[in-house]
């Protein structure tokens, strides 16, 4: 049985940060699944320079923008797996959805969350996930905002329970809740 990891924390906490340290500390290989699109030149540069902050570490870098589960399978047996960021995965999903014309909904949510941590529960080594803490801040003013916030909450909830290990970064400090 796997062991499942949720680091949170607002943006620019260092969550990430925290999660990599955490990753490298454990006993290769690792594989970094990667959920953000490359949207603009700027994203392309941030991309470029989180891959250069795992080089020499033994990672493997997958990039995956909505079937995590199934790339986590595919690498359960490696010693660990970070997935970031859950908070990015969630966004694509609702994307994917409206260019297909579904409605993603709160029971899609459940469902992804679901097979994700079927899939961290039979990995042999570490699964840490990454993702944005979004329910400190304000209510957002439009149904489409509040909607990814809501989902995101789920899926945060969903993890969180799911996983022996519950951290929360503030100021580059990780907290541990559970």
């Amino acid at each position: 049985m796997g062991r499942l990891i949720l680091v949170t924390g607002g943006a620019r906490s260092g969550k990430s940060d925290y999660a990599l340290q955490l990753a490298q500390s454990l006993p290769g290989p690792r594989c970094f699944i990667a959920t953000c699109p490359v949207v603009d030149s700027e994203m392309d540069e941030r991309i470029a320079r989180h891959r250069e902050e795992r080089v020499g570490a033994e990672w493997q870098t997958v990039e995956e923008q909505t079937d995590v589960a199934a790339v986590l399978r595919v690498h359960q047996d490696d010693a660990v797996c970070l997935i970031d960021c859950l908070t990015l995965w969630v966004n694509n999903l609702l994307y994917h959805g409206e260019q297909t014309g579904k409605l993603f909904s709160d029971a899609e949510m459940r469902r992804q969350c679901d097979l994700l941590t079927r899939a961290a529960a039979v990995h042999q080594g570490a699964v840490i996930c990454v993702t944005n803490e979004v329910g400190m801040g304000i209510v957002p003013d439009n149904p489409s905002a509040r909607l990814y916030r809501d989902l995101v909450g789920r899926c945060n909830r969903m993890m969180a329970a799911a996983a022996s290990e519950v951290y929360l970064v503030s100021c580059g400090i990780p907290l541990r809740l559970k």
